[in-house]
């Protein structure tokens, strides 16, 4: 997505050569492709853990601290190399994303138009929100200190990074269409007539 704004908006003439099948397929299979390999990293990691404390995990996500925390052995060094690994690959999609949001931010103050970076800024900031929510919940998620965990803590937070934005997502691109906030605004005004 930050690929697609900084295209549109930086080079709006060349968008069809830039932006066309074969890069969205290029661009997908590196998303799932990373997303498998840090998935493999963190499953191979957790199953040769030894678990000594039974099997039942604390909440309804199977995570992989709810599971460290399952681990009799010290898991300090794989905990560490998957953090790392995975660390890494968030930054270099972290990197990715903000250095786009640069030269987007660029482009949109020099244009002349309060109507152009207006509608430049609403194209652009959902899908800003939406990464900054799963960005932040999820370093809450696995980088906060022990002495602040608690099982109802670490539910919240997981619910608010893995289901918060792929749940917000489709709502805050469509915010857009005209017809959806007409439809709202139908909703709220029959609501608050049934509360009457």
């Amino acid at each position: 997505m930050a690929y697609d704004c900084y295209v549109a908006i930086c080079k709006p003439l060349h968008y069809g050569s830039l932006v066309g099948s074969r890069a969205c397929t290029q661009m997908a299979a590196a998303a799932w492709g990373s997303g498998f390999l840090n998935a493999v990293l963190y499953m191979a990691t957790t199953f040769s853990l030894p678990l000594c404390q039974g099997n039942a995990v604390d909440q309804f996500f199977c995570e992989i601290p709810q599971i460290l925390k399952l681990s009799c052995s010290d898991a300090y060094l794989r905990e560490v190399g998957a953090l790392v690994c995975s660390v890494s690959l968030a930054f270099g999609c972290f990197v990715f994303i903000v250095f786009s949001y640069i030269q987007i931010f660029r482009a949109v103050l020099r244009m002349p138009s309060e109507q152009g970076r207006h509608k430049a800024f609403s194209t652009c900031l959902p899908h800003l929100a939406v990464v900054s929510l799963f960005i932040s919940t999820a370093i809450f998620a696995y980088l906060k200190p022990p002495s602040i965990s608690s099982p109802s803590l670490d539910l919240i937070v997981a619910v608010l990074y893995s289901v918060v934005p792929s749940s917000v997502n489709p709502l805050t691109y469509s915010m857009r269409n005209q017809e959806l906030r007409d439809a709202l605004r139908k909703l709220y005004g029959y609501m608050l007539l049934r509360n009457q």
